[in-house]
């Protein structure tokens, strides 16, 4: 399957979560470590992380290597603080809980990604 390299920036904080699903359904992995800074941080599950985009790269290979769909939940609206926002969305079973920050371009990227949180 053929994919843009050319990713679309989140204009606002909460198009990231859309962006995730949108790329993570295609199997887009690098449109996925797109979505993050070089240094973020991802929960992946029983206290492990990813910590920049090397591992949050292999973590997305792993986890979409048997093409599972996602689908959107219900987005809430971002919490602002200058250039940091705390992105959420109700998901069955739980919640997600992200922080973004702007980049000098205008365009929002994580920082920080809890994906599993009430569940």
């Amino acid at each position: 399957m053929s994919l843009a390299t050319n990713h679309e920036g989140a204009v606002r904080p909460e198009d990231l979560s859309r962006y995730f699903i949108e790329r993570a359904n295609v199997g887009d992995i690098e449109g996925l470590v797109a979505l993050y800074e070089p240094g973020a941080v991802l929960v992946t599950g029983a206290g492990r992380k990813a910590i920049g985009h090397r591992a949050i790269r292999q973590f997305y290979e792993e986890l979409l290597a048997n093409r599972p769909t996602f689908a959107p939940g219900e987005q809430l609206p971002a919490v602002r603080n200058g250039e940091l926002a705390l992105t959420s969305t109700r998901i069955p079973n739980g919640a997600t809980a992200e922080v973004a920050r702007r980049q000098p371009d205008g365009t929002w990227l994580w920082v920080i990604d809890q994906p599993h949180i009430l569940g």
